[in-house]
């Protein structure tokens, strides 16, 4: 009876340590296990990911983190969110611009960061201000002060001696004189101004449109964001500008309903085929330099008409209220816009500082107009509706520049349906 007892006591004592041993080892494989945060970004430059891979391999080190990150085009950018969110299936981490906003946050897809931000962060950030949308602070500036430009083409300035534009009159004036049969083969092969009409989603209003309608003294919205007010008399003068360059004018190129303002500057301005042309500040150095380097071309930061303005976005990494994670996700949206992150980030794709702690690695030629004129370039209110009424006001200026619709029934169409959107709100 007592070797049986001892027997058992024996098989006791192997099972407990056996357990022992078990538990120890899902313990130690639990400490293994690594958190992973999911990051959508779009494409700010050419090849993005081998740059966040580098910048996010510290950070996965130090947190036993793994970060996967995705690349999302441009094209359906906000529709792809939408998708996700209504899926359970959005990241973390995300990337979003002004229009974004207003639908998102009323969704509670996007996280209030005010509890997060310290003061540190607000004397640091530059652009801090600018995610103060909608009574909260939504995101971390990530992208700023890359201003649209007016590019022009020194040489075909002076060949009919002129001065870079300063007036929209200046502007009309050289357009026209620029547009030539060079040949004398009864067609048009230099324009006065490559604009592009053909992109489907409306992130080209960025250039065909904001800027003139502030320089022409107008708004988007009106203040209370309850209506919009781009139909009146200054965006009614910026739809007939737009309409008489065009129809009136001929400064356009023939295939301007067909391609993007990039296009045109990659197939016509960037091969002298065009006096003007306007895209961001930042293709001078990552498109023409690299691509045209025989092209002699200045830059112009705004146009003036009653006032000067021009289009530049606040871009904001967002922390989404699906994180798994909140607390280290955000920790990773301080890590990204860091000093140290950007440094390593506008060495390949050049911009100017979002933090003051950041050194300047923007383009030399812009670098005072950057930091002389912000007030001159300015990002979008954050108002109500904005993917739906940009994107309708961009089809209807379509329309007026195919000839389907006058300057006045597309701009009183684009706001009557914006009104009635917001009206609803």
């Amino acid at each position: 009876m007592k070797k049986f007892s001892a027997i058992i006591l024996s098989f006791i004592l192997i099972i407990t340590a056996l357990a022992g041993c078990n538990s120890s080892n899902e313990n130690t494989k639990a400490e293994n296990v690594k958190e992973k945060i999911v990051v959508w970004l779009p494409p700010i430059g050419d090849d993005d990911a081998p740059v966040w891979e580098k910048i996010f391999k510290d950070f996965e080190d130090e947190n036993n983190v793994d970060i996967e990150l995705e690349i999302i085009p441009w094209d359906n950018y906000p529709e792809k969110y939408a998708s996700a969110i209504a899926a359970g299936q959005s990241p973390d981490v995300g990337y979003m611009y002004a229009e974004m906003f207003p639908k998102f946050i009323k969704m509670g897809a996007v996280e209030d960061l005010s509890s997060y931000l310290t003061k540190e962060d607000f004397d640091n950030y530059i652009y801090i201000e600018d995610a103060n949308m909608l009574g909260g602070y939504y995101g971390l500036p990530i992208e700023a002060a890359n201003p649209a430009v007016l590019y022009y083409n020194k040489d075909i300035l002076a060949s009919i001696n002129e001065e870079p534009p300063k007036t929209w009159e200046d502007f009309r004036r050289i357009a026209k004189k620029a547009t030539k049969d060079l040949d004398g083969d009864g067609k048009i092969d230099q324009y006065g101004f490559a604009q592009g009409w053909g992109r489907k989603m409306f992130g080209d209003l960025n250039w065909n449109f904001y800027g003139f309608l502030w320089q022409a003294g107008g708004e988007l919205y009106n203040e209370d964001l309850k209506s919009v007010r781009f139909n009146d008399e200054a965006g009614l003068k910026v739809a007939n500008f737009l309409y008489d360059l065009k129809f009136r004018d001929k400064v356009l190129p023939e295939d301007t309903m067909s391609k993007t303002n990039k296009e045109m500057l990659q197939t016509t301005f960037g091969t002298g085929k065009s006096a003007f042309c306007i895209w961001l500040s930042s293709a001078a150095s990552e498109i023409l330099d690299k691509s045209f380097e025989d092209l002699n071309y200045g830059m112009i930061l705004s146009l003036e008409d009653e006032a000067m303005g021009t289009f530049a976005s606040v871009d904001q990494l967002t922390l989404m209220s699906s994180a798994k994670d909140k607390e280290l996700s955000f920790k990773l949206m301080e890590h990204m816009v860091s000093a140290k992150s950007m440094n390593i980030f506008h060495k390949y794709h050049p911009r100017a500082p979002i933090t003051k702690d950041e050194e300047y690695q923007g383009d030399e030629r812009i670098k005072e107009m950057i930091q002389t004129k912000n007030g001159v370039y300015r990002p979008l209110v954050v108002a109500p509706h904005g993917v739906e009424v940009y994107d309708y006001l961009w089809k209807q200026l379509q329309s007026m520049m195919a000839g389907e619709v006058t300057p006045k029934e597309a701009m009183d169409e684009a706001a009557r349906f914006s009104n009635e959107l917001l009206k609803e709100d």
